[in-house]
C-alpha cells in the first residue's frame, strides 16, 4: 500500500510540474560560466535559457552603501550596451538619505538629474538566497565617475599600472551578531540588544561547533557570491566575529569585500539576526576593524617588489617608501579610512586601534603592519581602518599614499619595537581627534589632490563635515546623565 502510495505521490508531483515553473538558484560556478566574460549575445541567450526575468543591479555610494534596484531583462540586454541612468542624489545625501547642504556637485541647485551608469558584466554574482536571480553591479561614468567611488579605486590602479605594478590587496572585517530585528532595534532605542552569543572567547570551537549550521550556510553563501572567506573565527567579546577574505587583485578585492558587507547583513537579518559593522558599538568592548592588506608586484614579471632577499626583514626600497608614503600622508587621509563619527571612538590607546601613523614588523600595535619573510608573504597591513570603512575609498587611500611614497621616495621613520602607544610620535603623525578636523586635513592635502582629484576631495570632504554636523545636533545619553540634575 506505502508503494502505491509513493508511485501516485510521484505521479501527481510530475504532472504538477508540467504546469508550474519552479525556478531553481543558479549556482555561483553556473553565474561564471553563463554569464562572466561574455558578449551581450551570449548573456542575453543565458537569461532567456534560464528564465530569468529580472535582474538585480547595484552601485556602491560615497558611504559603501549598495544602492540598486531590479530591471527587467530586455532593460538591462539594452543597458548592456548602452549603460543606464540613476539619479545622482545618492551622491546628494548621507546614509540616512538626509539630502547635503553645501554639495556643490548635485542639489536643489542643479535640480538631482540622472547620472550615467555602465553595468560590470564580470562583477555578475549569483544570489543564493533568491531563486533564479543575479547580481551585476555598475559604476558610474561622464562627471559622476570623478567622485564614484570604485572609479576612485580605479584610478589610482591605473596609477599603478602606469609605474609597472599590479596592486593585490584583501580586507577582514570584525562585526557582531545580535539576537534582533530592524524593528526590535528601534523599539529598544538601541539599548539592552541581546548577542547571538555571551562572554569573550575568541577563536571558540564550542561556538562556531554549537552554530555550525549558520557558520556553514554563511561560508558556503560567500562561496557562491565570488567573495570566499579565508578564515573566519570568533573574536573577544559577545557574538562578535572576524572574516578575512581572500586575496586578489585589488578591484576585485574591494568588489569582494563591499559585497561581503552588505549580503552578511542580509543574510543576518534573513535569520532572524543582525549584524553590525560599526566601528565602535560600546564601550565595554574594542572596536570592530576592517583591516587592509597590500601587496605589489611587477606587472610584467608577476614578482614582488617588495621582496629582497638580501636587506634586513627582506624589504625591499620599494616597500620601504610605500610605507614611508602611508605613515606619512596617513592623518592627512585619515577621513577615507575613519569616514563616520563613530570611527573616532575606536582611535583610544589600548583598544588594538593606534592613535598615530606609526609602524612596525609584526607589530600588531601599529598603524601600519609591515609582514615579511618569503616573497609570496612579504606584505603591509594598514590597520587603521575600522569595519564602517567603504573598501574602495580606503583601499584608494591605503595605495594611492603608498604610490605616492615610491614616487617621491619617502622614508619612513624608525620601525617601532613593542608597545606603540608607549612611544611618542612628531606632531605631524598623529591623528586628528575628529571626523570635522580629518576632513578639513584631506581637504587641504595637496597629495590627495594631486592622488584623488579635486572633485572627489571638496565632494567627500563637504560629506564628512556635513555628518560631523548631524551629530552635533544629537543630544546623547552621556549628557542627559550628566547633566540633566546636576548642572
Amino acid at each position: 500500500m506505502q508503494a502505491q502510495k509513493n508511485k501516485t505521490t510521484a505521479l501527481m508531483n510530475e504532472n504538477l510540474d508540467s504546469y508550474i515553473s519552479i525556478p531553481s538558484s543558479l549556482s555561483g560556478a553556473d553565474v561564471d560560466t553563463l554569464f562572466r566574460g561574455k558578449t551581450t549575445e551570449q548573456i542575453k541567450k543565458g537569461l532567456e535559457d534560464n528564465n530569468i526575468d529580472y535582474i538585480k543591479v547595484g552601485i556602491f555610494d560615497i558611504d559603501g552603501i549598495l544602492r540598486g534596484k531590479y530591471m527587467s531583462r530586455d532593460k538591462f540586454i539594452s543597458s548592456l550596451d548602452k549603460g543606464f541612468s540613476f539619479c545622482d542624489v545618492v551622491f546628494g545625501w548621507d546614509s540616512n538619505d538626509q539630502l547635503y547642504d553645501k554639495a556643490n556637485f548635485t542639489g536643489w541647485h542643479t535640480a538631482y538629474p540622472d547620472a550615467n551608469v555602465r553595468v560590470l558584466p564580470d562583477t555578475v554574482r549569483a544570489l543564493p538566497m533568491e531563486d533564479n536571480s543575479i547580481l551585476f553591479l555598475g559604476e558610474f561614468t561622464d562627471e559622476a565617475e570623478k567622485i564614484c567611488p570604485r572609479g576612485l579605486l580605479r584610478k589610482v590602479l591605473k596609477k599603478a599600472d602606469d609605474m609597472g605594478y599590479a596592486v593585490q590587496s584583501s580586507c577582514e572585517f570584525e562585526f557582531f551578531l545580535f539576537e534582533e530585528t530592524p524593528h526590535s532595534v528601534r523599539e529598544k532605542n538601541y539599548k539592552d540588544l541581546k548577542s547571538l552569543t555571551p562572554g569573550f572567547f575568541g577563536y571558540s570551537v564550542l561556538r562556531n561547533s554549537v552554530h555550525a549550521d549558520f557558520y556553514k550556510e554563511f561560508l558556503d553563501m560567500c562561496r557562491e557570491m565570488r567573495f570566499p572567506i579565508e578564515g573566519l573565527h570568533t573574536e573577544t567579546g559577545p557574538g562578535v566575529l572576524e572574516a578575512a577574505l581572500t586575496y586578489d587583485d585589488a578591484l576585485e578585492s574591494a568588489d569582494k569585500a563591499a559585497l561581503f558587507k552588505t549580503f552578511t547583513k542580509v543574510m543576518a537579518q534573513r535569520k532572524g539576526l543582525m549584524a553590525t559593522f560599526m566601528a565602535k558599538w560600546s564601550q565595554d568592548y574594542p572596536g570592530q576593524s576592517g583591516h587592509m592588506h597590500v601587496s605589489l608586484k611587477d606587472k610584467n614579471s608577476s614578482e614582488s617588489v617588495f621582496y629582497n632577499e638580501n636587506n634586513n626583514h627582506n624589504i625591499s626600497d620599494t616597500m620601504r617608501w610605500f610605507i614611508g608614503g602611508q605613515q606619512k600622508l596617513m592623518p592627512e587621509l585619515l577621513s577615507m579610512v575613519s569616514p563616520t563619527v563613530n570611527s573616532y571612538s575606536r582611535i583610544v590607546p589600548g583598544f588594538w586601534a593606534p592613535t598615530a601613523a606609526t609602524w612596525g614588523f609584526e607589530n600588531r600595535t601599529c598603524a601600519l603592519r609591515a609582514i615579511t619573510g618569503s616573497e609570496k608573504a612579504q606584505r603591509v597591513e594598514y590597520r587603521i581602518g575600522a569595519a564602517d570603512i567603504n573598501p574602495y575609498i580606503s583601499l584608494s587611500a591605503a595605495i594611492g599614499s603608498g604610490l605616492w611614497g615610491i614616487e617621491n621616495k619617502i622614508e619612513p621613520t624608525d620601525p617601532i619595537t613593542g608597545n606603540a602607544y608607549d612611544t611618542t610620535m612628531p606632531e605631524e603623525l598623529n591623528f586628528p581627534s575628529t571626523l570635522y578636523e580629518a576632513a578639513g586635513r584631506l581637504r587641504n592635502s595637496k597629495a590627495a589632490t594631486e592622488l584623488f582629484g579635486s572633485e572627489f576631495v571638496e565632494h567627500f570632504a563637504q560629506s564628512r563635515e556635513w555628518e560631523e554636523r548631524e551629530f552635533r545636533k544629537a543630544i546623547t545619553d552621556w549628557e542627559m546623565q550628566r547633566y540633566f540634575e546636576i548642572i
